[in-house]
């Protein structure tokens, strides 16, 4: 790669981690207020996290030329960003004890549940396509994402979502009869106790079969 785009790379880096840090205070503040979050805070907490997803969007929209980079850098700042999250929580809060302790990783469109090992591993696979991208960007040759490696990546996104978000789907689908504010308790009271691992790990093996298709046209 380019020493340009070392530069670019560290300058993501650095806004993604300094605004870990200052969410991770931030969710601090909320814990101390009210766990589990109620329902005005429950709509900050959407706030919050349009606002974090925007704000790296613009990262990668102004640290990426062509289309494919711009995409390339909002991977890279999303997957610093995660996991350096951890990071400043661990060392502010001392949380999560462990690596297989569950968390609640978004609340768009609907909450995902999982141990914290799982995100901070589709981060590494982000930075690694990320980082592929960036090489084809250095050599002479059209970057282009090829629809095999495209169908790979797009199967293995869906199967690693859908371990995300089967818990609290499963409780919507079940308690379609109850009322909203029956759902509502029931859906802030819950806690997941298992992970689909075998699913997650096929999803990212598909992730890393299409990252590694796409790199090696490109080295």
């Amino acid at each position: 790669m380019k020493k340009e785009t070392y530069k670019r790379l560290e300058t993501v880096a650095l806004y993604a981690m300094a605004m870990a840090f200052l969410e991770a205070l931030f969710v601090v503040y909320l814990r101390n207020i009210s766990h589990p979050i109620g329902s005005s805070l429950f709509n900050l907490e959407l706030g919050r996290e349009a606002a974090t997803i925007i704000m790296l969007a613009c990262v990668g929209i102004l640290a990426g030329r062509e289309r494919h980079e711009k995409f390339s850098f909002f991977m890279f700042g999303f997957a610093i960003w995660d996991i350096f999250y951890y990071v400043f929580l661990k060392l502010v809060l001392n949380w999560p004890p462990s690596i297989m302790t569950w968390d609640t990783l978004f609340y768009i469109p609907v909450k995902w549940f999982s141990p914290v090992l799982a995100p901070v591993i589709v981060s590494v696979t982000l930075i690694m396509f990320s980082l592929a991208i960036e090489k084809a960007e250095g050599t002479k040759k059209k970057v282009v994402v090829k629809t095999k490696e495209e169908g790979l990546l797009i199967i293995g996104c869906v199967m690693i979502l859908f371990t995300f978000i089967y818990d609290y789907l499963r409780i919507i689908v079940s308690g379609m009869s109850l009322s909203s504010s029956q759902l509502l308790s029931i859906l802030n009271a819950y806690t997941p106790t298992t992970y689909n691992w075998p699913l997650f790990i096929i999803g990212e093996l598909l992730l890393i079969v299409g990252i590694w298709m796409f790199y090696g046209r490109y080295k």
